[in-house]
């Protein structure tokens, strides 16, 4: 998909308490066609989120009160809004913990601007399932296992109880990657090439085992839950259940 593509009126939020680099960041995605709003802390977000929908967050690790961190955590627990992870240390202890908590991409200072936009636009592509970004050979359509129903087209799991379950971009790419292979084992490798959140992986093994840990907590949720995705000693991953597809 070309960038012109992406629909101009995407509202992204940016939560920095730098002011000078708020307002840098601001000024440079509204030039490249976003409407963007700055709130300083967590309240300023929550007070944004509050009165407009959001269709993306960058999110500052570093902030008064309330930190990155807790926010995301937070944020997770009532919405799968994209959220791009930003902060000065570049750490992979520190991307694997925002990755636990629920962000779908982790961008440390100082970054570029053709970088920052290219994450930006990305995570909006997958978020919206636009159209002429086919995921892993899926075009739409149900995908049922164990139970479970995934629709492709609305990008929404639903449990076998019929409960929605809340996916993030990367937790939805990944799902989908092991439907498409389902009953074969996938490798951290393999599984990096096939699911289309790449940047959130940021290529290292640690960040697709927190991935897979984060999809498996919802596929699941107890001791007795049937197994869904099986660790393979040594060689990785696979989906367990036999998949099927509808229209």
């Amino acid at each position: 998909m070309r960038a012109d593509q992406l629909s101009p009126e995407a509202h992204l939020l940016v939560v920095e308490d730098d002011g000078e680099m708020r307002n840098l960041i601001t000024k440079f995605l509204r030039q490249n066609g976003f409407r963007v709003t700055g709130a300083r802390d967590g309240r300023e977000m929550w007070d944004v989120l509050g009165s407009a929908p959001v269709d993306l967050i960058l999110l500052d690790v570093m902030l008064p009160g309330q930190s990155g961190l807790d926010l995301c955590r937070a944020l997770r627990a009532k919405s799968g809004v994209p959220i791009i992870m930003v902060t000065a240390r570049g750490e992979e202890a520190d991307r694997v913990l925002g990755l636990e908590l629920g962000a779908d991409d982790y961008i440390p200072k100082p970054f570029g601007r053709a970088e920052l936009l290219a994450r930006v636009r990305a995570l909006l592509r997958r978020s919206s399932g636009a159209a002429g970004e086919p995921v892993a050979g899926t075009t739409g359509g149900t995908i049922t296992f164990g139970g479970w129903s995934l629709d492709a087209r609305r990008r929404e799991l639903a449990s076998p109880d019929g409960v929605a379950v809340d996916l993030s971009g990367g937790e939805y790419d990944l799902l989908l990657a092991f439907c498409e292979h389902a009953q074969r084992v996938l490798s951290r490798d393999q599984l990096l090439d096939l699911a289309r959140n790449r940047h959130a992986f940021n290529g290292t093994d640690r960040s697709v085992d927190v991935m897979v840990s984060r999809l498996r907590r919802k596929l699941e949720p107890t001791d007795e839950s049937p197994t869904v995705i099986k660790t393979i000693r040594g060689a990785g991953y696979m989906l367990v259940p036999a998949v099927k597809r509808g229209v």
